[in-house]
């Protein structure tokens, strides 16, 4: 079940990064869980990931290798075992996946990084995986549909691929931009998304690539929630292989960094319109904060209200749930007399209770929608923040109590 339709996107060529899948039956066999991508010698690359206390084997790894800083060559990426929560064993599995990698391709171990998602707490099935790297190493592409079959051996509980691509005309040239998520449950990010790839052929430093990483991530990744569980192997990857236009003059990078933006937003947003279970895309508009740490505050308490969720996926106009969990946010001083609440082109609530002009009918109308925007005015200052979020349905339920099985 998810949310509109989504096709694949076309997906340009980016000279430097090439994409390769194997089916190592990990979990389960006959599908695609195993993904190469190669970045050129001298590319740069960035990356952000869960600030989880228990983060899996895997990131520990690729922030060890990529702090290094001496050049990233390939990330494997496993789907089915998210090798978390295995403790040394899991450290040396990770670390043993980039040494073969690193043999097969004659490369530093330190020049490949490890990814994995699936089910917490099991050892990874590392004969099967090891014995994938060479298919796909041998099925190394750069063309469409190399991005997709990467974008599908990345999925877990998701029901299809998530794909984005921008191209940019500058003053030197094209700037092309490919990104590719995967997420569906146990989503809502702390620093990064689930699992994302975004490749460039521009040519930006390091420095700029990862500052540019970071401010997109906040307004992007970190601005979704499905079911408020923070994954234990997020992160986020921004390679640019510096095969194209250089990125120096400060409307160049301006114009990257927007256009990154959107990538980083729509990827992040296909990941709610695939949330588990999810029959509606909602969108949190919060207005007339004094910070946008406030406005965040508020629009993530409404969104991860239980009873919220469940009157959207009833489509029940019970604005009184929205009115409770904005009240109970963590807002110092608040004047519920200047709040204003909006459902979609429905005025809620004003001057402390229901508006005058509301009526049931109207309000159900808007909750019967797939897509709805809740927009909420504190009336307290100039800062917003706006944020992304899908319904709680049976199907939710059913997915993650039978995700083992």
């Amino acid at each position: 079940m998810a949310v509109g339709e989504s096709n694949f996107p076309f997906m340009p060529r980016i000279e430097g990064v090439r994409l390769g899948t194997a089916m190592a039956a990990i979990k389960k066999p006959g599908r695609r869980d195993l993904v190469v991508i190669e970045v050129v010698e001298g590319a740069s690359v960035a990356g952000t990931f869960t600030r989880n206390a228990f983060c899996a084997a895997p990131v520990h790894v690729a922030k060890r290798h990529l702090g290094e800083g001496n050049g990233v060559r390939y990330l494997v990426i496993n789907t089915g075992n998210a090798n978390a929560g295995t403790g040394e064993v899991g450290m040396r599995d990770a670390h043993d996946t980039c040494a073969e990698l690193a043999k097969l391709t004659d490369v530093t171990t330190e020049a490949v990084l490890p990814f994995s998602t699936g089910v917490i707490g099991e050892p990874l099935p590392m004969e099967r995986l090891l014995a994938g790297l060479p298919e796909a190493l041998e099925s190394m592409g750069d063309d469409q549909q190399a991005w997709q079959l990467a974008a599908e051996g990345i999925l877990t509980t998701d029901t299809r691929a998530k794909g984005v691509s921008r191209q940019l005309e500058l003053a030197g040239g094209t700037v092309t931009i490919n990104g590719i998520a995967k997420g569906s449950g146990m989503i809502c990010p702390n620093m990064a998304t689930m699992l994302g790839f975004v490749a460039t052929d521009a040519g930006i430093t390091q420095s700029a690539l990862e500052k540019m990483l970071q401010q997109g991530v906040r307004k992007s990744f970190n601005s979704i929630t499905v079911d408020s569980d923070t994954s234990t192997n997020d992160a986020c990857m921004l390679m640019a292989t510096g095969s194209g236009v250089s990125l120096t003059a400060a409307d160049d990078l301006a114009a990257f960094r927007e256009a990154l933006d959107e990538v980083l937003v729509e990827l992040a947003q296909s990941i709610i319109r695939d949330g588990e279970g999810a029959t509606k895309f909602v969108t949190l508009d919060v207005q007339g904060a004094n910070s946008e740490d406030e406005a965040r505050e508020v629009a993530f308490t409404v969104a991860h209200s239980p009873l919220v969720k469940t009157a959207l996926y009833a489509s029940d106009a019970n604005w009184g749930r929205i009115l409770a969990a904005v009240g109970r946010a963590r807002v110092e001083d608040f004047d519920v007399d200047r709040v204003v609440i909006d459902l979609g082109e429905v005025r809620l609530v004003e001057n402390g209770g229901r508006a005058a002009g509301y009526t049931e009918e109207a309000g159900s109308a808007v909750m019967a929608r797939e897509e709805i925007v809740i927009r909420i005015d504190l009336g307290r200052g100039d800062a917003g923040a706006m944020i992304w979020t899908s319904d709680l349905s049976h199907d939710y339920v059913s997915i993650n109590a039978d995700y083992r099985s």
